[in-house]
């Protein structure tokens, strides 16, 4: 197992980020590779799951832990492969995931690409208890009480990420922008759109 790559990101690509260590290239499929963009050209760490099966080898790669964990859970829930588990981890950071299983949330889960009513109950019954140590219960309690202040944040992301493409900007430098922006206090989208085109005029 390769837990973790450590060298020059030398490259990023819409699904993946290319490090070279040791004279070999490796390429890195992530949930979000723009993630990684201030390291490009740099020495960065890269947390690694090395996926296999008969007809293939996969690296996939993560900023963090948890982030890791979370993917290798979600490849054991029946009906989620690792295309999936890549679409939840680029929507969705671990406490938001973690406080919606524990509250049976099928509608926010339902919400990623691929993941129906009968996979969200299976994540449910799989992994519902197993991954609380990973984020406080104050911060599952109170994500408890904001699924509709979720459902805000999320709709003015969206109202964000269209503005930033109506200006002309490209979809590699909106994704780099986009983990930031989440990150965001606020559900406003003409707050959001105007951080958003401040970060991206400091990365010019």
């Amino acid at each position: 197992m390769i837990a973790y790559i450590k060298g020059n990101i030398t490259g990023i690509t819409e699904e993946a980020v290319l490090v070279e260590a040791h004279g070999v290239g490796y390429e890195i499929i992530c949930p979000n590779p723009f993630q990684f963009q201030m390291e490009e050209g740099k020495e960065a760490l890269v947390h690694t799951y090395h996926y296999v099966r008969e007809d293939a080898q996969t690296l996939f790669g993560f900023k963090n832990t948890e982030d890791k964990f979370l993917f290798q859970k979600l490849l054991g829930v029946s009906g989620i492969g690792p295309k999936n588990a890549l679409q939840i981890l680029a929507g969705v950071n671990v406490e938001e995931f973690v406080a919606a299983i524990e509250r049976e949330d099928d509608k926010f889960l339902t919400s990623f690409p691929g993941v129906g009513k009968k996979t969200a109950r299976q994540m449910v019954l799989d992994l519902k208890g197993k991954l609380v140590y990973m984020v406080s219960l104050t911060a599952i309690e109170a994500s408890a009480g904001t699924e509709s202040n979720t459902s805000k944040k999320r709709a003015a992301l969206e109202d964000a990420e269209d503005a930033m493409r109506a200006l002309g900007y490209q979809e590699r430098e909106i994704k780099a922008v986009l983990p930031q922006l989440k990150k965001e206090d606020s559900d406003s989208a003409d707050y959001l759109i105007k951080k958003g085109l401040a970060l991206l005029s400091q990365k010019k």
